[in-house]
């Protein structure tokens, strides 16, 4: 956060992102505090404050900044009260002209977070210790979160960010059997949500899976949800460049599009001397290239990388590069035992 954004905050009311203290003489306070800025009950997806150094009215406490005051706060996320332990930073800020030490607390990945055994939460201004219900509520965020990548909601997004003339026309009429959407009365809202394409709690937001296969703009929430095509005149990647593309958009505009790339660039023979009918001789099989770049956009990572798919044609060659690495238990050393075998079953 910079300073801008903690001075908004500092001059505003206190709330349930936001806690004022004149001192560190209550160690307790300042450990409920943090805990129920950690548990986020009103689930905001932003940091909590705690400005130390300053009244409840906003008023400068003039309170010394040391380094052993600071050092204390900062005790507070790894001395076993607070368990798990929680998100923060502790910095030395002067804000209205006043030195205040600030302590800013992430929200938890797998609330719900306990202070000496007890759950700590905001209720707007005033710290409160959590109902049964309201334990219930934060254990379910602790799931959300602990679902696969693809299905995970993302709380940026809306349902406008989907396609839902596409997800109607085409995935539907390709995933399903005719018969069975005849008959299938549901809303766009529970077919979305029966296929993992919009989660529900705490709101209505795409997943990530929605925003890949029907999203309008995969790009907008995940940058590197596209593929990087060059054809090089030669056999290094410092050789001239003869083509260059960015392949983007909901997954069957990407892999149609990608078809359309390869179906340009493979060279065919055509042999009509040695044979009584005439023989084409693609030097790439465009089946062979449909799976394995199927294989590269299914099977790559989207989680923690901005990075695309790369597909370089060479003059000798071609070569797909795909975020992320091997599956399970698969590496380098083992892959010949582990892999192999299975590809030449399937052959």
């Amino acid at each position: 956060m910079d300073d801008s954004e903690l001075l908004a905050l500092l001059n505003d009311l206190e709330s349930d992102r936001v806690e004022r203290k004149a001192s560190i003489h209550d160690h307790d306070k300042i450990c409920e505090a943090i805990c129920a800025f950690a548990n986020d009950l009103p689930g905001h997806n932003c940091p909590g404050v705690l400005f130390v150094g300053v009244n409840d009215n906003g008023a400068c406490a003039n309170l010394p900044i040391t380094d052993r005051l600071l050092l204390t706060l900062a005790e507070h996320r790894s001395n076993g009260n607070i368990l798990p332990f929680p998100a923060l930073t502790v910095q030395k800020k002067v804000l209205n002209s006043c030195e205040l030490a600030v302590v800013i607390v992430e929200p938890a990945d797998a609330p719900p977070v306990r202070f000496k055994g007890r759950v700590w939460i905001r209720v707007g201004p005033r710290r409160a210790i959590a109902t049964q219900q309201e334990e219930r509520l934060l254990s379910e965020k602790r799931r959300s979160k602990e679902l696969p990548f693809d299905i995970q909601a993302i709380s940026v997004a809306a349902m406008d960010d989907l396609d839902l003339d596409l997800f109607k026309n085409t995935y539907l009429s390709s995933a399903l059997a005719p018969d069975v959407l005849e008959e299938n009365n549901r809303s766009i809202e529970q077919q979305l949500m029966s296929l993992r394409f919009i989660s529900t709690h705490p709101l209505v937001v795409p997943t990530t899976l929605g925003i890949l296969v029907v999203g309008k703009n995969p790009r907008q929430h995940f940058p590197g949800a596209y593929i990087q095509f060059l054809r090089i005149d030669g056999v290094e990647l410092v050789d001239p460049i003869k083509d260059q593309k960015e392949i983007d958009g909901p997954l069957s505009d990407l892999l149609r599009l990608l078809d359309e790339v390869f179906q340009a660039n493979i060279s065919i023979a055509t042999d009509i001397i040695s044979q009584p009918t005439e023989v084409r001789h693609p030097d790439y099989p465009i089946a062979a290239l449909q799976q394995l770049a199927r294989n590269a956009v299914l099977h790559r990572s989207y989680d923690g990388t901005n990075a695309p798919i790369l597909i370089y044609w060479f003059s000798d060659r071609i070569e797909i590069h795909n975020p992320g690495g091997p599956y399970g238990r698969v590496n380098p050393d083992n892959l010949a035992s582990q892999v192999l075998p299975t590809i030449v079953t399937h052959i």
